[in-house]
């Protein structure tokens, strides 16, 4: 997958900007709010249809705007164009089009046009609340699996049922079956995704940090659910009662979890800040071979401000792994740092330089 060029209307501090993009790396230069990670943000909600954050709407508008607009041409591996348009306006739901047709429900937009972030943030899969991690594993799936997005669907919408009716203290056995039926053949369906989808991931992503990090660290990760031990059902009724008391569903894949570790103990208490940056670079990255392997589409790599807190040799490591020879197709990178790209780019013919400044961009 390529996005070739983007046009952009009002987008955070972007009043107006349109970018013909290189098919191999492009590099934005500049100091921190001038817009670097807004334009990549912006390619992301191309994919996603959000941002970075789960922030509403309204928050990417641009100071003063109530409408924004973004456009992207795009050509997959097999070179079939798709041109984009994402149009939010404030207090209105969102307008995206694909060749001019307008989508009846956006969610069958997810994982046409794949797309892997690495970026400062990342850290919050490991440092962060269970919910982080289930919505990495939910975004990275949901991407190369159009059915699994349709079963978190119908989890979501059979336990906001359940707890409805637990909050209530409605105790018809009969009403509890009409909804638990879908609820557990869902979550049977979403707990053997995941199960699968972390088997998959674990070697790849042993790989890369093995070569990030030179070999020093014993980083691994392991996907934790109930169900492993028993059925939806049979969890449901283990904790019926408790669930009438607390007036929610307390067990479920809703609190799967994914455990990261550094040697026997827990990343998150141990891990230095250069180890967890290490960590999610090699784990974003697995992620781009997983999608590329499973999805059959070459996903966008954006790389927002990786090199920050990393000492020499880790970054020595990073520009290796992402360099000319990579194979990662089509990638995206944002730095204040120019040292650091101009040894990204030596060696790349065709490569695209920007300098970004207040929202505007201009080719260096």
């Amino acid at each position: 997958m390529l996005l070739r060029s983007a046009e952009i209307l009002n987008f955070k501090n972007i009043a107006e900007a349109r970018i013909d993009f290189s098919p191999k790396v492009n590099c934005v230069l500049g100091r921190n709010a001038m817009g670097k990670s807004n334009l990549l943000e912006a390619v992301h909600f191309m994919s996603f249809l959000r941002g970075f954050r789960t922030l509403p709407d309204a928050e990417y508008l641009r100071h003063t705007t109530d409408t924004a607009l973004l456009k992207g041409e795009y050509v997959s591996d097999g070179g079939v164009s798709c041109n984009l348009s994402v149009g939010f306006t404030r207090g209105k739901r969102k307008s995206v089009r694909a060749d001019g047709k307008e989508y009846k429900r956006v969610a069958l937009h997810i994982g046409r046009l794949p797309l892997v972030l690495v970026a400062p943030q990342d850290t919050a899969i490991v440092q962060g609340a269970g919910q982080e991690r289930r919505r990495f594993m939910d975004m990275v799936i949901s991407q190369a699996d159009g059915a699994y997005l349709q079963h978190l669907m119908r989890y979501t919408r059979s336990l906001e049922s359940r707890n409805r009716m637990l909050r209530s203290g409605i105790r018809d056995s009969l009403l509890f079956e009409s909804v638990e039926q879908p609820l557990c053949e869902a979550a049977a369906a979403i707990y053997d995704t995941r199960r699968k989808w972390a088997e998959a991931l674990a070697p790849i992503f042993a790989g890369y940090h093995r070569e990030l990090s030179a070999g020093a660290d014993d980083v691994q990760i392991h996907y934790r659910s109930a169900l492993a031990d028993c059925p939806m059902t049979e969890l449901l009724e283990a904790n019926r009662q408790r669930d009438a008391l607390l007036g929610y569903t307390s067990a479920g894949v809703h609190r799967d979890d994914l455990e990261t570790t550094l040697g026997s103990h827990a990343l998150r208490s141990v891990g230095s800040q250069g180890q967890l940056k290490t960590f999610t670079v090699a784990l974003k990255l697995a992620v781009f071979d997983y999608l590329r392997q499973t999805g059959g589409e070459t996903p966008l790599l954006l790389l927002d401000d990786i090199f920050d807190k990393l000492d020499a040799s880790r970054v020595e490591h990073i520009l290796h792994v992402v360099g000319p020879a990579s194979g990662f197709g089509q990638i995206f990178i944002t730095d204040t740092n120019r040292e650091h790209l101009d040894r990204i780019l030596a060696g790349i013919d065709g490569h695209l330089l920007l300098q970004a400044d207040n929202g505007a961009f201009t080719p260096l």
